[in-house]
């Protein structure tokens, strides 16, 4: 089994306390270790973390595995990151001047957040309600100023089209004072088309104007015209026809008779 670097619990039933230490793998969490490089304690806020630089750097490249959490201890620390550059410096990536430099950016913004933290802890409940209105204000005040640009701009392309559209009216007047002129042709050759149409198709139109004047007559006239019309016909009968109405308007007459006077008229034919 490797060697691990790992915590070994300390401290009271509910206040735990640990060291991290680099023990054989073989060994009990809380046994026998090899070198103890420092110590942390989850209690305070932030925690607390206290430990050996160099011998932590030391053991990490002869092998060392840490686990899950002492790793993150380390990696707070810088001395993943340090080992990380140191593998590039053997590799001829980079030279120790540059890895030097960039560790000491990272430990500087890694202090900045450190020290934010610890400011933040110690702040009132009111005070830190007043931070958070002000990082707000911040935000609100960004987020008007782009609202205000977007504003402008499309104020900018609203007052662009209206310019062009008052540049285009006069056109467009043109358009429609051409307009009238280009159709007085048209209207002088639909009128030479209308005297050309021949005389039945001009009459149509008044034959039609009569049958509607037909149908708006009074019943009374249309009785009337229809009286005469029926009186014309009759004149115009032949006399056989005439005869023959004759005749059977008299058997009509002689069905009509009262019985007396066919009785009578039975009783002379006998003395005959």
């Amino acid at each position: 089994m490797p060697t691990k670097i790992r915590l070994q619990r300390k401290g009271k039933k509910g206040q735990p306390f640990y060291h991290l230490v680099v023990a054989d793998g073989r060994a009990p969490r809380d046994g026998k270790f090899i070198e103890r490089l420092g110590t942390y304690n989850p209690m305070t806020h932030p925690a607390t973390i206290d430990i050996n630089f160099d011998r932590s750097l030391y053991w990490v490249q002869v092998g060392a595995q840490p686990t899950d959490t002492a790793r993150s201890i380390l990696s707070g620390k810088g001395v993943m990151l340090k080992h990380h550059l140191l593998k590039g410096v053997t590799k001829g990536a980079l030279t120790e001047e540059q890895a030097e430099e960039k560790f000491q950016e990272w430990l500087k913004e890694k202090e900045a957040k450190a020290e934010k933290l610890r400011k933040e802890a110690e702040m009132s409940d009111k005070e830190k309600a007043k931070l958070k209105l002000e990082e707000e204000r911040k935000i609100n005040e960004t987020r008007a100023a782009a609202l205000s640009e977007k504003r402008a701009k499309e104020n900018l392309q609203t007052e662009g089209a209206t310019k062009t559209e008052v540049a285009q009216e006069p056109a467009k007047e043109e358009q429609k004072a051409a307009a009238p002129e280009s159709k007085k042709p048209d209207d002088k050759e639909a009128d030479k088309a209308e005297e050309q149409k021949p005389a039945a198709e001009k009459k149509e139109p008044d034959d039609k104007e009569a049958d509607k004047a037909e149908e708006q007559k009074p019943a009374a006239e249309k009785k009337e015209s229809d009286d005469k019309e029926a009186d014309k016909a009759e004149e115009q009968k032949p006399a056989a026809e005439k005869k023959e109405s004759g005749d059977k308007e008299a058997d009509k007459a002689e069905e009509q008779k009262p019985a007396a006077e066919k009785k009578e008229s039975d009783t002379e034919e006998p003395k005959e």
